[in-house]
């Protein structure tokens, strides 16, 4: 099973994140297959570069999208639409 999920990064209390696509038993920062984008929450406002295209690539081939991330692209999604 592949996922696309967060890999946590930085040091204590200040974390960034990767955006990757790996299989669902590797560890969290074991291997991945794909970078697909970062998110550092800890910036004002919050940093967040997503590639979109190959992330619907990947869930069109079977894999499944974490409930933080999916949380992440909806947020990022509606301001997207409100800056249009």
């Amino acid at each position: 099973m592949v996922v696309v999920r967060f890999q946590r990064l930085g040091t204590k209390k200040i974390p960034h994140h990767r955006i990757v696509v790996a299989e669902r038993t590797r560890a969290q920062a074991g291997l991945v297959l794909e970078v697909v984008g970062y998110y550092d929450p800890s910036r004002q406002p919050p940093l967040c570069q997503i590639k979109q295209e190959r992330i619907a690539y990947w869930v069109s081939r079977g894999a499944q999208v974490s409930e933080a991330l999916a949380h992440l692209l909806r947020r990022t999604s509606k301001s997207a639409a409100r800056a249009a």
